[in-house]
């Protein structure tokens, strides 16, 4: 997966423009309203989703697994953000623990056992009261199906990567013993190439319990 990505990096660069995606601007307004200013962003890239954040006033730490990914990131936005260097699936990087954590896409990219540790990893780097904040890739986007299937739900696109696709019943499977309180359905736009058809996305949101 560092390979992949390190290479993809180094080919394509800023490969997703700078516009935050659609679940970025959610969790911002969300975190907001929960009064949360210091948050953890799993597979952080090169930080186009975390200056939405930044600008609002919520300290952002980072992992990324890509080096040059990392690079890009201190090029645009300096030391405004901590960025680990590192696979989730090494996680702890830090024994802190974040008023909230948002994923973007990432944990599709995760076989089953893997997932369930990131999960569970991210959980226990919250503080009680704490929010997790995912968005992963629904069985109704339009690319659900592509590729080769390897699993159930599933499959290898014609690039390498392997992406599971996630419905109300893996949702709850999945989050259901890490605090799930809310998941709902959006679109996500393609910004670099907006008359490409919009991926379908679920947002999860899991508190952890107070002491």
């Amino acid at each position: 997966m560092e390979d992949f990505w390190e290479s993809s990096f180094i080919e394509k660069q800023e490969m997703w423009g700078f516009e935050p995606s659609e679940s970025a601007i959610s969790a911002k307004e969300f975190f907001i309203q929960e009064g949360i200013k210091d948050i953890l962003i799993p597979g952080i890239g090169y930080g186009r989703n975390a200056k939405l954040f930044v600008d609002n006033g919520i300290k952002v730490t980072g992992i990324e697994i890509s080096k040059t990914a990392i690079d890009l990131a201190r090029s645009h936005y300096g030391d405004q953000m901590k960025i680990y260097h590192g696979s989730v699936t090494a996680m702890p990087f830090d024994q802190h623990l974040y008023e909230g954590i948002f994923s973007y896409g990432l944990i599709y990219l995760l076989d089953s056992e893997e997932r369930e540790k990131f999960i569970r990893d991210c959980y226990n780097q919250l503080q009680p009261g704490g929010y997790l904040f995912f968005s992963v890739i629904s069985k109704k986007s339009p690319n659900y199906g592509m590729g080769t299937q390897i699993g159930k739900d599933r499959f290898e696109a014609t690039k390498g990567a392997q992406i599971f696709f996630y419905d109300d019943e893996s949702v709850k499977e999945e989050f259901g013993k890490y605090g799930l309180v809310d998941f709902f359905e959006i679109d996500e736009p393609n910004k670099m190439m907006p008359d490409k058809p919009a991926f379908r996305f679920i947002i999860i949101k899991c508190k952890k319990a107070r002491a």
